[in-house]
């Protein structure tokens, strides 16, 4: 009987676990993983440490820094090395990129990929999207304009990955392939890079790389706001050539 009763719990917190995976935030799962993956490797640097298994312990302990974000060896002319961990040779220091619609105005963030939107216009212009549960913000979807909706979706992407599976009616069914009919301006397209007038050509490539993994699918990402992204890379570096 207490093998009967062990088992159940241990299917049930199996069940409830797949679950969490399932409907957590994908950059969120992404850099949990590499928290836990760079604490275990930590610990285990240190245990063969301790038995004096330096060899071992050196190699392990700066791969686990590198996965929590450390660079031990910056200051002796290595800082290249936490590139090998982050994806890039350079970190984006902050950098943030801002897309608008005549009902939104979303940031995302370069480092950690995190979406953060702001209404504009409306009845809720001024509020935060993060006030906002599931349902209230599927509610808004059908007042929105098209632009704004597809950016909208875009969000409840990142936050809820499941989201138009348990979506009922036409607010699940909107098409996320339209995109502005305006022509972008060169100041957008800055803005959406997160970039300062005047960067060159290889700080655009740098600054649109870096998104486009940002907003991989793997990653939570968007058609619409990769879109975006290509858009205003286009538009800069035409503004070079010209």
């Amino acid at each position: 009987m207490p093998t009967l009763i062990a088992g159940a719990i241990a299917v049930f917190v199996l069940y409830t676990l797949l679950q969490m995976l399932r409907n957590a935030n994908p950059a969120v799962l992404s850099r949990a993983i590499k928290l836990a993956g760079g604490i275990v490797i930590l610990a285990a640097a240190l245990f063969t440490g301790v038995k004096g298994e330096l060899a071992v312990a050196i190699p392990l302990g700066l791969f686990g820094a590198g996965l929590l974000g450390w660079t031990p060896l910056a200051n002796a002319g290595f800082g290249n090395i936490g590139g090998l961990f982050s994806g890039t040779g350079r970190r984006s220091s902050g950098q943030t990129s801002t897309v608008r619609s005549p009902m939104l105005e979303m940031t995302l963030d370069h480092d950690s990929g995190a979406m953060a939107g702001r209404i504009v216009a409306g009845p809720h212009a001024g509020r935060s999207l993060d006030e906002f549960d599931l349902t209230g913000l599927a509610a808004m979807l059908p007042g929105f304009d098209a632009e704004s909706a597809t950016l909208l979706e875009s969000y409840l992407d990142r936050r809820f990955p499941a989201w138009r599976q348990h979506a009922q009616g036409d607010a699940a069914g909107r098409s996320s392939s339209s995109a502005s009919g305006s022509k972008m301006t060169v100041e957008e397209a800055y803005e959406i890079l997160g970039l300062q007038p005047g960067a060159g050509p290889d700080e655009i490539g740098r600054a649109h790389r870096t998104l486009m993994k940002k907003l991989h699918p793997d990653q939570g990402g968007s058609t619409y706001l990769a879109a975006r992204v290509n858009a205003a890379k286009d538009t800069l570096l035409r503004t070079h050539r010209s």
